[in-house]
């Protein structure tokens, strides 16, 4: 045996779900499906159940305890009526679950120890006929359910593990990784596991891959899994570049020297203060945080704001000359956007370069405009161009994010936090105080992996 194989035979008697395992999910997804019915019954409209998801198609690792069933109901049903008569039999399967808002509402429970999700959606002839961005997914189901094999399924566990352990797993924009689906779907387009690491290790970006040749459309995106019930539409459209690289290097570290260790997630441990305080002093870097109360909101609305204000913060430092290591964002109860400058103070005058001398009307315009002031030496020719040394309108790195954060691109919500003042900007071992809350983020900010 392989050390690849041996490898593979231990992890697989960790993630396959035991018979009995198995058994108690599909009674529970029953019972939940018989409650779903009577629920229908009393509705003036007809509609069917199906259970979608990993569970249904037998891709669930050991341990994972979701239940998705779809109510479908008429194609020409009103949209506020799928929506009341979704929350009429979600609260009626569910009746301690909370309601919970997608595309449209559905309802969100725990039913015998599984977490359910019962979601309304049309029942349609084709994928390309939806109404909502659920209606694809029970047409998901049934493209897989018919490719799906038993040692293919079981090819999808080892991968979803795999994606886990990396951290590449999981479609919600704040990892912005691998869906279940999209895992399924290369796993049976490529033929299994490794197969799929093989493909993974030769990927070069953009990669196109489209299981039914519909080459339909045109994507900007570092991985194309064309959907193959709506050519449409990118299945590895959340997948972050940086994602598509972790999983191309692990594939290529993996084959290379098989280990389990790959198969599970680390996490390390949190700093102290007296750490971070530690990292800072030996890296002779000056750390800048801004920090506020995190916007309620879900995590997928929560951190494409986050990420926007990361960049926007680290892209307006730059701009000013701060020269910006590495930047980071992290939310709790509190949420930072962190960066880390080379420089942090700059003298008190900065170069500006005017136009040509012969580009007349600009050049005579930068001229006057300079000459008849006070506030900056010059203008001068440097070859053939007007130059003024003028006043530096902010000198540090902290004065910027005090003053002139507004003037970066920031998400909606932090922008509302930034224009009210509702923030504070803590600067080299200051930053130390956030550890409490945010140490793991830290230790993985200061000990950098693939």
């Amino acid at each position: 045996m392989s050390d690849f194989e041996a490898v593979v035979d231990a992890v697989r008697e960790r993630v396959d779900p035991t018979p009995a395992e198995r058994r108690a999910l599909a009674a529970a997804a029953e019972r939940l499906a018989d409650r779903a019915r009577e629920a229908i019954a009393d509705l003036p409209v007809d509609a069917d159940v199906v259970q979608v998801g990993s569970t249904a198609r037998g891709t669930w690792v050991a341990g994972d305890r979701d239940i998705d069933l779809f109510v479908r109901f008429p194609s020409d049903l009103p949209r506020d009526a799928l929506e009341a008569y979704g929350l009429q039999v979600g609260n009626a399967v569910l009746p301690d679950g909370r309601e919970e808002y997608a595309e449209h509402p559905y309802v969100k429970g725990e039913f015998e120890g599984y977490d359910v999700d019962l979601v309304p959606c049309y029942r349609l002839d084709a994928a390309t006929d939806i109404q909502s961005a659920v209606d694809r997914t029970p047409f998901h189901n049934a493209y897989l359910e018919a490719r799906l094999t038993d040692d293919l399924a079981a090819d999808v566990r080892l991968c979803k593990q795999f994606l886990k352990g990396v951290g590449a797993y999981g479609s919600d924009l704040r990892t912005r990784g691998f869906s279940g689906y999209l895992t399924e779907l290369l796993v049976v387009e490529y033929g299994g596991f490794r197969e799929t690491l093989e493909a993974m290790r030769g990927w070069r970006p953009p990669v196109v891959v489209d299981p039914e040749d519909h080459a339909a459309a045109s994507f900007d995106d570092p991985l194309v899994v064309v959907d193959p019930t709506d050519p449409e539409r990118n299945v590895a459209a959340v997948v972050a570049a940086e994602n598509v690289a972790r999983v191309i290097h692990y594939a290529r570290e993996f084959l290379a020297d098989p280990g389990e260790a790959v198969f599970e997630p680390s996490t390390p441990d949190p700093l102290t203060a007296a750490d971070v305080r530690e990292h800072v002093a030996d890296r002779g870097t000056t750390p800048l945080a801004v920090v506020f109360d995190a916007p309620d909101l879900v995590d997928d609305q929560l951190y494409p704001q986050l990420y926007r204000s990361r960049d926007g913060l680290a892209r307006g430092l730059d701009d000013r000359g701060f020269s910006v290591l590495r930047a980071a964002t992290w939310a709790r109860d509190r949420a930072v956007l962190f960066a880390e400058l080379a420089v942090s103070e700059l003298p008190a005058v900065e170069r500006h370069e005017g136009p040509p001398v012969y580009v007349e009307s600009h050049a005579e315009g930068f001229y006057e405009k300079y000459a008849a002031g006070e506030d900056a030496y010059g203008p001068f020719l440097d070859g053939d161009r007007y130059v003024v040394e003028r006043a530096r309108e902010v000198r540090t790195a902290r004065e910027f994010a005090e003053r002139r954060l507004a003037d970066v691109a920031l998400g909606t919500h932090v922008e509302s936090v930034v224009e009210a003042g509702d923030y504070d900007v803590l600067t080299g071992g200051d930053v130390a105080s956030l550890a409490d809350e945010f140490g793991a983020e830290f230790a993985a900010y200061f000990d950098p992996r693939v």
